[in-house]
């Protein structure tokens, strides 16, 4: 009875072993045998005024016999749906033997100059094929409008005064720069200074805006400088008279704003002997405090000079008159008609370079041997904005 028992409950359990999984006609794909899916980030500039498509890559890693889908989303970054772009979500389909597909994304335009802004596009739920990785790709729109708002809160100077007429003067008020006024100096190297930009000719880095000229100091690799910028020239020189300029000054650690001006014999005199007046210069990490300078010497830099801090607030904050009293026998600096420095001909000692044409330079630079680098802290991109240049003679 026994060995009855036995021999039913063997063959119970063979007939369960063999009916309990069905073979299948068309058996599975192991994963990691699976063409891989990678989409990949991208970045492009906005158009100022029409809508442009941001077209995203989608790779397959291994060409597949078999169709591919997967589905897909924008999802919101510091860019925001239906203001920015134009969201989409949907399935996209990859013909089998291919091994390559994309998604547009429709990004609307603007001309505002702005901090560049960031959306995603997420993938999902694949069919004969994996996803490698997140499966996430970071859109970035980079933002190289000239429409810069500002306020125009500060100090201001009127347009004449006793005793002078007016020699000269920029407003920024049309759309370009005035190429009978200005050159643009480009180049990296260092200008003598071991300073970190390259001075570009771009939009990115001048424009005017609003009434303002904008000097745009950005952090992006241009030949072998890590940064970029501009620095402008007048193709005219002046001898002697009131100047005010009106701007509003970069920030930070490493970042050096400058207007300012030089000998216009420095071809055949060379720099110190054919003089500077520096108007204003600010190093970025003592944004309340500005500089007046002058220099000169034939054997060596020889330079003397003053400066001036603010009570309250930094001159990032708001316009303020940075001007020179320029006359035969001595240059005055002055913040907001406030005196602060007085150079004088008598303290000049060898050749005087001061009674001769002197041009303008507007320049912000990066780094250098007086402010030093950038650090972690230091935001880009910086501005310096000018209202005004005004040049009064008698």
């Amino acid at each position: 009875m026994n060995n009855i028992r036995s021999i039913f409950l063997f063959v119970i359990s063979v007939f369960l072993s063999c009916s309990c999984s069905k073979p299948s006609n068309t058996p599975s794909t192991p994963v990691d045998t699976l063409p891989q899916l990678s989409i990949l980030d991208m970045s492009q500039i906005r158009d100022n005024k029409k809508t442009t498509n941001y077209r995203v890559f989608i790779n397959v890693s291994t060409s597949s016999t078999k169709s591919i889908t997967v589905n897909y989303a924008t999802v919101d970054g510091t860019a925001s749906a239906n203001k920015d772009f134009t969201p989409v979500q949907g399935t996209l389909t990859i013909p089998a033997n291919t091994t390559v597909g994309f998604i547009d994304v429709s990004v609307k335009g603007d001309s505002l100059r702005q901090a560049d802004q960031t959306f995603y596009l997420q993938l999902s739920a694949p069919v004969n094929a994996a996803i490698l990785g997140t499966g996430k790709a970071t859109i970035t729109i980079q933002n190289r409008g000239t429409y810069f708002p500002d306020d125009g809160t500060g100090y201001t100077t009127p347009t004449s005064y006793t005793g002078y007429h007016l020699a000269w003067s920029d407003e920024f008020n049309g759309t370009t720069l005035d190429n009978t006024n200005w050159n643009y100096e480009t180049g990296g190297g260092g200008w003598g200074n071991n300073e970190l930009e390259n001075y570009t000719t771009s939009s990115n880095n001048s424009f005017l805006s609003n009434g303002n000229l904008i000097i745009e100091a950005r952090k992006e690799t241009l030949g072998s400088s890590s940064y970029t910028s501009a620095r402008l020239t007048t193709k005219k020189s002046f001898t002697y008279g009131r100047i005010d300029i009106r701007a509003k000054l970069p920030y930070g650690k490493g970042v050096w704003p400058a207007l300012w001006m030089l000998g216009a014999n420095i071809s055949t005199v060379p720099w110190p002997a054919c003089g500077e007046i520096d108007v204003m210069e600010l190093l970025g990490h003592e944004p309340a405090k500005v500089y007046g300078t002058m220099h000169w010497g034939t054997a060596g830099d020889v330079h003397i000079g003053g400066n001036y801090s603010l009570s309250t607030g930094d001159f990032s904050q708001k316009f303020h008159i940075f001007t020179l009293i320029w006359d035969a026998d001595k240059l005055s600096w002055y913040i907001d008609d406030v005196l602060y420095f007085t150079g004088l001909k008598t303290s000049v000692n060898g050749s005087y370079p001061f009674d001769k044409p002197f041009f303008f330079i507007f320049n912000v630079a990066v780094g250098g041997a007086w402010p030093g680098n950038p650090d972690a802290t230091t935001v880009f991109p910086q501005r310096m904005i000018v209202d005004y240049i005004r040049v009064f003679q008698q």
